[in-house]
C-alpha cells in the first residue's frame, strides 16, 4: 500500500490557490490592461520609478507579463479575472529565499519599505526581525521626514515612518489608531527621500532593498539591489527585472488578507535558514 506525503512546497502551492494569491487572482484583465497601456505611454503612475531602456509596447508587455506571472499572452482576452501561475510564484520565492539567504551570510544592510502597509507591513516585519538576528544592519534612514506624494486628491504631504523595521508613509497629520498604519502609494519618493538620507548621513548604504511598488523601481532605478512581489497590474517591476535593475519579482496578489501571507513568510525564512 502507498503513501503520498506532501512537501512544505506542495503545501504552499495549495495555500497560494486556496488564497487566490496565485491561481484566478482578484485583479482583473481590464484592470491589467489599463496599466500596461498606461506603462507603453510612460505615464508616471505606472513607471512607479523605472526609467525603461527600450520602447515597451503594450503587446510587449502582455508577452513579458505571460512569461513572469502566467497570465494571458492573447491580447484578445480583454476581461475577466487575470491568473497566476503558482508554479512561477514558488519559483521566485525560492530565489527571493536565496537572496535573503547570501545577504544574511554576510551580515549586509538592509532597508525595507512598503507601499501596501495595511497587507504587507508584517510580512516585511518578519523578514525584518530575521535578518537583524543574523546580524544584518536594518536601517531607518530619514525616520520622521516629511515629502509630497501624488495622490487622486492632489498633492499630499506624507511623513516617513518605519514599524518592525519597515518603512511606510503616514499622511500628514493622520492620526495612530494602534491598527496597521499607513498609506497606500506606488510613489518611489518614499525610497529616494530613504536613501538620500542615509547617504547625506555618511551611509551605511543597503546592499539591498525589500519592498514592492515605487521602493523596489526608485531603489533598482538608482542602482541599488531591490527585490520583492508585485501583482499582475504592476509591469513596472517587471520591465525593471527584464532590464537587470531589479533581482526578483514574485508574482502575487498583494492586497489579500494579512494572514495569507505568513505561510509565504515561513516558507521563505525557512529556505532561508533564518527561522528561530
Amino acid at each position: 500500500m502507498s503513501s503520498t506525503r506532501t512537501t512544505p512546497r506542495d503545501r504552499l502551492r495549495g495555500h497560494l490557490l486556496a488564497t487566490r494569491l496565485a491561481g484566478p487572482v482578484a485583479t482583473t484583465r481590464e484592470a491589467s490592461l489599463r496599466s500596461y497601456r498606461l506603462f507603453a505611454a510612460r505615464d508616471p503612475r505606472a513607471l512607479i520609478g523605472i526609467d525603461p531602456v527600450r520602447d515597451w509596447r503594450q503587446s510587449d508587455l502582455i508577452e513579458l507579463m505571460a512569461e513572469k506571472c502566467g497570465v494571458s499572452a492573447d491580447p484578445e482576452h480583454t476581461f475577466g479575472h487575470d491568473v497566476i501561475d503558482p508554479e512561477l510564484t514558488l519559483a521566485a520565492l525560492d530565489a527571493f529565499a536565496d537572496r535573503l539567504r547570501e545577504v544574511a551570510r554576510r551580515a549586509a544592510p538592509v532597508l525595507l519599505g512598503t507601499g501596501h502597509p495595511h497587507r504587507l507591513l508584517g510580512f516585511y516585519a518578519e523578514l525584518a526581525a530575521a535578518l537583524s538576528a543574523a546580524g544584518c544592519v536594518v536601517l531607518r534612514p530619514a525616520q520622521g521626514l516629511c515629502v509630497d506624494i501624488l495622490t487622486r486628491f492632489g498633492l499630499r504631504t506624507h511623513r516617513l515612518e518605519y514599524v518592525g523595521g519597515v518603512g511606510f508613509m503616514r499622511p500628514w497629520g493622520a492620526e495612530r489608531t494602534g491598527g496597521e498604519p499607513g498609506a497606500h502609494t506606488h510613489s518611489p519618493l518614499p525610497v529616494r527621500l530613504a536613501l538620500d538620507a542615509a547617504a547625506d548621513a555618511g551611509g551605511p548604504l543597503p546592499e539591498l532593498v525589500i519592498g514592492d511598488h515605487g521602493w523596489v523601481c526608485g531603489a533598482g532605478q538608482l542602482g541599488f539591489e531591490a527585490m520583492g512581489p508585485a501583482d499582475v497590474d504592476d509591469p513596472a517591476l517587471f520591465v525593471g527585472q527584464a532590464e537587470g535593475r531589479v533581482s526578483v519579482v514574485v508574482p502575487l496578489d498583494d492586497a489579500v488578507r494579512t494572514a495569507y501571507y505568513r505561510p509565504l513568510t515561513r516558507y521563505v525564512l525557512n529556505r532561508a535558514r533564518l527561522s528561530p
